[in-house]
């Protein structure tokens, strides 16, 4: 086998572990994705009372203050963020 066939073949089982490896990483992208969803409508059962359990309650709870966090972030005024020092934003 010459030179250029070992080449060849280290190329092609490179090529088929990064392959092995993307999917991998799609498979664990997609199953995050799952629990996502699956928590959001948990979390909105929860809220609608149409689901409880004791084991919720902590992570319901973190939900709660990071909405809550969220919102108060929401309604804070342009007044209230503006900055002297910067220039003025440039139109998009």
């Amino acid at each position: 086998m010459g030179f250029l066939d070992k080449a060849k073949q280290a190329a092609e089982q490179a090529a088929a572990k990064a392959k092995e490896g993307v999917e991998d990483v799609q498979a664990k992208r997609e199953l995050s994705q799952a629990y996502t969803e699956l928590g959001k409508r948990a979390h909105e059962l929860v809220e609608q009372g149409e689901l409880a359990h004791a084991g919720l309650d902590d992570a319901v709870g973190r939900v709660r203050a990071a909405l809550a966090k969220s919102d108060s972030a929401e309604t804070t005024t342009a007044d209230e963020s503006y900055d002297a020092s910067q220039p003025p934003a440039m139109p998009t």
